[in-house]
C-alpha cells in the first residue's frame, strides 16, 4: 500500500503540493487527473523517491520511500521526459537495467516488443515520439517491479496503439497484483483503465473516488408532471440530494446523489406523466462532483481535461 499523508513539496517560493494526503491499494490501476501545474509529475516523482518531502510523508508498506535501497527496488518510474543512453537499443537498455536491478525477463521484453513491432536491436534515437515512448513503458514492464508509475504513459501514441498499451498495463496489474499510478491530463483516457481517479489541483486532492462507485452513486433523472413541482419536492420525494435542478416547459432535468433504483421507485411512486433515470458520463459526474465542491470544472482542468490528445 502507498500512503501519502500531508505530503508537501516546494520549489523556492512554489509550492507544488501543499499537504496531500491519499491512499492507494495494492494491486490496483490509480489514475491522478489534473491540468499542467497540477502537482501531479511532483507526486510521481515523491513516489519514486526523485525528491524528498519538505513536510508529511510517503510511505511503501509502511516503509520510508526517500534513500530507501530496498523500497525504490521495488518501483520503476516511466518519467513524462524520456531519457535513454545515446545510441542505445532496447536490448542495451535491458541490460543497464539489469545491472541496475538484478534481473529483468528477457522473454516478456520479447514478447511485448514483438506485440508492438519495436526491434529491439535498432537505435532508440530513431524511434519515433510514441515508439519511444512504448519501448520505455515495456522496458518498465520487463523489470516485473511491485509498483509501476507512468507519467503521461499515452501522449504521443495513437488511438489503437493507446489501446493496446492500456491492456498491456492492465495484464500485469491481473497477472501480477501490481500497482500502477497512471497520470494524464485527459478524463477520457483513464476512465477505462483506473480502478480509483484522483483529481488534482493547485497541489491539492480535490476529488478523490473509486471509479465504479463514483458513476453509480450519480445519476440523472427527467421527470414530467401535469403540475406545478419543485425541486424540493423531487429531493424530498426520492430521498437524494439533487445536486442540479433545471426546467424545459413541464419536463424537469436533475442530477441527484443516491440509490438509483430506490429513487426511481419513489419517483414512479408520485405517477409522473413522464420518468427516465439515466447513467452519467465519468466526465459529467466529475462536473458535478466538482460544483458539489465548489469548484468550476473548466476553470480547474483549464479545459484540459477535455483535449483528446
Amino acid at each position: 500500500m502507498i500512503k501519502a499523508e500531508k505530503l508537501t513539496k516546494r520549489f523556492g517560493g512554489h509550492t507544488a503540493l501543499n499537504e496531500l494526503s491519499c491512499t492507494i491499494s495494492d494491486g490496483s490501476v490509480y489514475g491522478l487527473v489534473g491540468s499542467n501545474g497540477a502537482g501531479k509529475s511532483t507526486l510521481m516523482r515523491l513516489i519514486a523517491g526523485v525528491y524528498r518531502p519538505d513536510g508529511g510523508s510517503i510511505t511503501i508498506d509502511d516503509q520510508p520511500v526517500f534513500g530507501n535501497t530496498a523500497t525504490l527496488s521495488r518501483l520503476v518510474f516511466v518519467p513524462d521526459e524520456l531519457y535513454f543512453l545515446p545510441g542505445a537499443s532496447i536490448s542495451r537498455m535491458a541490460e543497464l537495467y539489469r545491472n541496475v536491478r538484478g534481473s529483468v525477463n528477457e522473454q516478456r521484453l520479447n514478447d511485448l516488443a514483438a506485440l508492438l513491432e519495436l526491434d529491439t536491436t535498432r537505435p532508440i534515437a530513431q524511434f519515433s515520439k510514441g515508439m519511444k515512448r512504448q519501448a520505455a513503458t515495456i522496458l518498465a514492464l520487463a523489470c516485473e517491479p511491485d509498483v509501476l508509475l507512468f507519467d503521461e504513459t499515452f501522449d504521443g501514441l495513437d488511438p489503437v496503439m493507446r489501446s493496446t498499451v492500456k491492456r498491456i498495463i492492465v495484464d500485469d496489474v491481473m497477472e501480477r497484483k501490481a500497482t500502477v499510478i497512471i497520470t494524464s491530463h485527459s478524463l477520457r483516457e483513464l476512465e477505462d483503465t483506473c480502478d480509483q481517479l484522483a483529481l488534482l489541483h493547485k497541489g491539492g486532492l480535490v476529488l478523490e473516488s473509486d471509479v465504479v462507485n463514483l458513476k453509480t452513486s450519480l445519476f440523472k433523472a427527467q421527470i414530467a408532471f401535469n403540475r406545478e413541482f419543485t425541486r424540493e419536492e423531487l429531493a424530498a420525494a426520492a430521498q437524494c440530494e439533487v445536486l442540479s435542478f433545471s426546467k424545459r416547459g413541464s419536463v424537469a432535468t436533475a442530477i441527484m446523489r443516491g440509490s438509483r433504483e430506490d429513487a426511481e421507485q419513489r419517483l414512479r411512486a408520485m405517477q409522473p406523466v413522464l420518468v427516465d433515470i439515466l447513467p452519467l458520463s465519468l466526465e459529467e459526474v466529475f462536473v458535478y462532483e466538482m460544483e458539489a465542491l465548489g469548484y468550476e470544472f473548466n476553470e480547474t482542468l483549464e479545459g484540459g481535461i477535455n483535449d483528446e490528445k
